[in-house]
């Protein structure tokens, strides 16, 4: 795919936070409980989201290599002219920046977009605390837990941004962005604030024959 899908009335259903009002766009899917055989996008994916723990294993070369191919992917379908126009912030990763675990993978990534090109990249969002990260957690944050634990980093506010793209890996029920897009507007008012996601979580097929066949 080279090119960024938007999260329309089709496939807004599968991501109950957001509204028709949103503008959310995404490059593959990826199906969650799956391994990395299951698709490419999958691969990346895993691959990408390699905690920094595993950095002395041997599978963490697979983590730059997925760092490099989703600048690469952005980088193909996102103009520079469009990459100027608008301030790229990355989505807060589940730990906070004084955590060991702490993971700059999108933050990596957007840096890699165009080098030696300026482009406006701010780590405006930030947590508070640490949280259990979202793809191994059985319990799925709301917009408002998440909204208690963002803040708007003040040292980077200047100047006020006119339009924000946050960067995602993967957009799920989109808890996350409607926090992050709520936290910015009430310290931005009327800023415009969309997302790019690498992916979009799509259910698994026998989740909805489990559906259907439930009496």
């Amino acid at each position: 795919m080279n090119q960024l899908t938007q999260i329309d009335r089709l496939s807004l259903p599968d991501h109950a936070y957001l509204n028709a009002e949103d503008r959310c766009f995404f490059w593959g899917e990826y199906t969650a409980r799956r391994g990395y055989a299951y698709s490419d996008t999958n691969s990346l994916i895993l691959n990408f989201k390699k905690p920094p723990s595993k950095a002395d294993l041997p599978e963490w070369k697979y983590k730059q290599k997925a760092i490099e191919k989703i600048a690469e992917i952005l980088g193909a379908v996102l103009t520079s002219a469009w990459l100027q126009s608008a301030t790229l912030v990355p989505m807060p990763p589940s730990k906070a920046k004084d955590d060991p675990l702490y993971d700059n993978r999108m933050l990596r990534v957007l840096h890699l977009l165009r080098p030696g090109q300026s482009l406006d990249i701010r780590e405006l969002i930030r947590q508070r605390q640490s949280t259990p990260e979202s793809h191994t957690s059985e319990e799925r944050p709301t917009p408002q837990d998440l909204m208690d634990n963002y803040f708007i980093d003040n040292s980077v506010a200047d100047p006020t941004p006119e339009k924000i793209a946050l960067f995602d890996d993967v957009i799920t029920t989109g808890a996350h962005f409607k926090a992050a897009q709520a936290v910015i507007q009430k310290r931005f008012p009327g800023v415009r604030i969309g997302g790019i996601f690498i992916a979009r979580r799509v259910p698994r097929t026998d989740d909805i024959e489990d559906l259907q066949n439930w009496q």
